[in-house]
């Protein structure tokens, strides 16, 4: 597994219902795409769930690299560079996975990042973020980038209160391709 993600960020004064009308009206085209396990049509809304920008970040669970090759070059990205320019795409190798299918009726990702610091070995690492990320009642999927050295905790939940005294940022699910 492998997962993808652009977050473009969008003026403070931005009519979120137009991107809210683009996910309703295609986001049907990623459903049973090659390769994809999951796909999360994420945005944030400034002043919503404390929420300080609006912006459109698509999320990526990908099966394995070829589906991810097959969308970034074979024409299907080129909606994104038409509609908003050319994005960075972080990356991201799945360190957990502790979902089940219930992912498919989450409402909200709450996502925490933080950094990889240097240490002279990164032995038991994935007992140590495991021992060190929010203790959410939620499935999650922890991925890292070395490259960057930064970690991402996703957290699937439906209600809020969850995830209220945790920092991180909260994105409303608009929908989900599988």
């Amino acid at each position: 597994m492998i997962s993808s993600q652009y977050k473009i960020t969008l003026p403070g004064n931005y009519d979120m219902n137009i991107i809210k009308k683009r996910v309703k009206d295609n986001g049907h085209k990623t459903d049973g795409f090659d390769g994809l396990k999951f796909k999360f049509y994420l945005i944030t809304e400034k002043g919503v769930n404390n929420c300080i920008q609006n912006s459109y970040s698509p999320l990526y669970f990908w099966k394995d690299c070829e589906g991810l090759n097959k969308f970034l070059f074979e024409g299907f990205y080129d909606n994104i560079l038409d509609s908003f320019g050319w994005q960075n795409v972080n990356i991201g190798v799945p360190l957990v996975d502790e979902t089940t299918e219930k992912v498919k009726d989450t409402s909200f990702i709450f996502e925490v990042i933080g950094d990889i610091e240097p240490k002279e070995s990164l032995k038991n690492f994935k007992k140590k973020i495991r021992d060190k990320i929010p203790k959410i009642d939620a499935e999650y999927i922890i991925t890292y980038n070395p490259e960057k050295w930064r970690y991402h905790v996703y957290y699937f939940v439906n209600d809020l209160e969850k995830v209220k005294t945790e920092k991180g940022v909260t994105f409303t699910i608009l929908h989900i391709s599988y």
